[in-house]
């Protein structure tokens, strides 16, 4: 059985793994760390034996000489989850940085571009507005990097995905993460002009009265987000009643386009439609507060020469994009 394309560090298998087809008592050690580390991240030896690309019953034979080579149990396993013990998870931290070290150490002496598999999670409207129109020319710079990337609106398990960074904007929630920001987005509050011959356009706050709101639910609370205004160095909140609340942001923007109520957004999806006059701008001395765009990764690991890369291409991008840049 053959093992095509490339493991999460970027070495083609068959180098990587030489003795994988014909696997006798023992496995190079490095090969059985990288193959661990992998196990603790996706907490399952079926979906690590598959981001690996070997088969299943490789994976325990690996774990079960790991153990008995080092005398402790690494791994508590149930029938739903696999799980580090203490011993494991410290063992686990000793693997990232002996091989995120062999990594680098390859990298600088071979004066190799970055290669390998980058496995991102971005918000989609961040995707096709800002990272897809450029990705030719991330790929004209760094030929040997392959992206596997998924869109969704939802906060996902950066360790328990497998993902390498998330594309997000919003504040970061968990103390795990490290968020490297890399730009500000502007919001703000518009509808209709069907809507607002309808309702009235309002000019303060406090004409918001009868109006309705299109409503962003939170995808963790269940709760729909109220509207948020900057009146001077304060944020004031207003809730509006909401016929249709909804988790997804293309549903949302629907909904706005729709006339279905009043709603805040970041600038750059309603663009156009300010241009054309399906939408208008209102309140615009009291915005919405800016959202951050940040790059989150894994606090406990160091970040591999391809996600650097990956994280500085971004920042550059959004720049570019003239959006506002954070250190």
């Amino acid at each position: 059985m053959d093992f095509p394309g490339r493991n999460i560090i970027g070495l083609e298998w068959p180098s990587l793994f030489p003795s994988w087809k014909q696997m006798g008592e023992s496995v190079d050690r490095l090969d059985a760390m990288r193959l661990y580390t992998r196990i603790v991240e996706r907490r399952s030896f079926t979906l690590a034996a598959n981001d690996m690309e070997v088969p299943r019953s490789t994976v325990t034979k690996v774990v079960r000489q790991m153990e008995t080579r080092l005398g402790v149990r690494l791994l508590q396993r149930t029938t739903r989850v696999v799980r580090p013990t203490l011993d494991g998870e410290a063992y686990y931290r000793r693997c990232l940085a002996i091989l995120d070290d062999i990594e680098d150490a390859e990298g600088a002496f071979s004066g190799a571009q970055p290669t390998g598999t980058l496995r991102i999670e971005v918000q989609g409207t961040l995707a096709r507005h800002f990272l897809m129109p450029s990705l030719p020319d991330f790929f004209a710079q760094y030929p040997r990097i392959e992206i596997a990337m998924s869109e969704s609106d939802r906060w996902v398990d950066i360790v328990q995905d497998g993902v390498d960074c998330v594309l997000r904007y919003g504040y970061l929630r968990d103390s795990e993460l490290v968020a490297r920001q890399v730009a500000m987005l502007g919001h703000l509050t518009c509808a209709t002009p069907a809507y607002l011959r309808q309702f009235g356009t309002p000019a303060t706050l406090d004409a918001l009265a009868g109006h309705r709101m299109v409503g962003l639910r939170s995808i963790t609370s269940g709760n729909v987000n109220p509207l948020g205004f900057t009146v001077g160095e304060t944020t004031q909140t207003v809730a509006l009643p909401a016929a249709i609340s909804v988790t997804g942001t293309e549903s949302y923007l629907a909904a706005i386009r729709l006339g279905l109520g009043l709603a805040q957004v970041p600038r750059f999806h309603v663009e156009e439609d300010l241009r054309s006059g399906a939408l208008v701008e209102l309140l615009p001395d009291m915005p919405p507060p800016s959202m951050p765009v940040s790059l989150v990764y894994q606090r406990s690991r160091q970040l591999s020469p391809r996600v650097r890369v990956f994280m500085d291409w971004v920042a550059r991008r959004f720049e570019a994009a003239h959006a506002a840049p954070r250190d």
